[in-house]
Parts: structure tokens; C-alpha cells; sequence
């Protein structure tokens, strides 16, 4: 009975272990502008990402969602299906298009305005599709943006 239980537990563990993508793609913000046809009262920005593939295998994107916080508010969420495929040991750059949340970029204001900082938390999260029956790859990025010059 042991063996019988014992069985799908390897299989499962094999599987895993046979992925293509065994080392986690890395993505990177490279620029933040307004995007050029943003009109109206809602801001749109254009957010430049770089994502390097270090496995050895093509890396062909099917699409993406993906969110920024400060301070633990989001800021910055969405999705997108207009992505490159990263060749394998290298790199691409595209642009996507975001709107920024209002409510919570006014709820992280009022909360910047109430108490001075000297930096500030944020994280970064994404959500590459790579389509077919490769699970989806995962990027959490987190860290400190230091508000004051170094030296003070």
C-alpha cells in the first residue's frame, strides 16, 4: 500500500525536477515616462522592462500581469499580452503601457505627507505566461528606494 501512495509522489517530484525553465527569469524596470498619447484625466505611463532568461531554452512569453507597491499600497497594476520571446542566456527589451491605481497613489501620498521618511519600501511582482504546460514563472522583487542623498 506504502508503494502505491509512494509512486505519484516520485512521479511528481521527477516532473518538477525536468522543468525548462529551472532558474528564475529576472525582470527589471529600465524606464518610467508618461506615455506619449495619454489624455483625459487618468495618466498613462509607459514603464520599460528588461527580462533575462539565464536557462537554456527560449523563453517565449505569452503574456503578463504584474502590480508595484510603496509602502505596501499598490500603486500600479496589469497585464499584457504584446511580449517578445527572450532567447535562451540573454535578454529583451520591450515597453508596456500602466495606470496608475488613484485611490491608492492618494492614500500613499497622504500617508507620505504625514510623517517624513528617509526611504521608502517597495515590492514588485510578476506573472510570466509562457503557455503550454509549463507552469507559470513567478518574479517577486522587493527592497528600499533611500529617499536622502548617501553621506547624510
Amino acid at each position: 500500500m506504502r508503494l502505491i501512495l509512494l509512486f505519484p509522489i516520485l512521479l511528481l517530484a521527477g516532473c518538477a525536477a525536468l522543468s525548462p525553465y529551472p532558474e528564475r527569469p529576472s525582470v527589471s524596470v529600465t524606464s518610467f515616462a508618461l506615455a506619449p498619447e495619454s489624455t483625459g484625466l487618468v495618466p498613462r505611463f509607459r514603464v520599460g522592462l528588461n527580462v533575462s532568461n539565464p536557462n537554456r531554452r527560449d523563453l517565449p512569453l505569452v503574456g503578463m500581469s504584474y502590480s508595484v507597491e510603496l509602502e505596501g499600497t499598490r500603486i500600479l497594476s496589469g497585464a499584457t499580452a504584446d511580449l517578445p520571446t527572450v532567447p535562451a542566456y540573454g535578454s529583451a527589451d520591450f515597453s508596456i503601457d500602466v495606470t496608475p491605481d488613484l485611490l491608492g497613489s492618494a492614500r500613499l501620498a497622504t500617508d507620505l505627507m504625514s510623517r517624513q521618511r528617509d526611504h521608502l519600501s517597495y515590492s514588485f511582482n510578476a506573472r510570466l505566461d509562457v503557455g503550454g504546460w509549463v507552469p507559470d514563472i513567478r518574479v517577486d522583487q522587493a527592497g528600499r528606494l533611500e529617499l536622502t542623498p548617501p553621506g547624510r
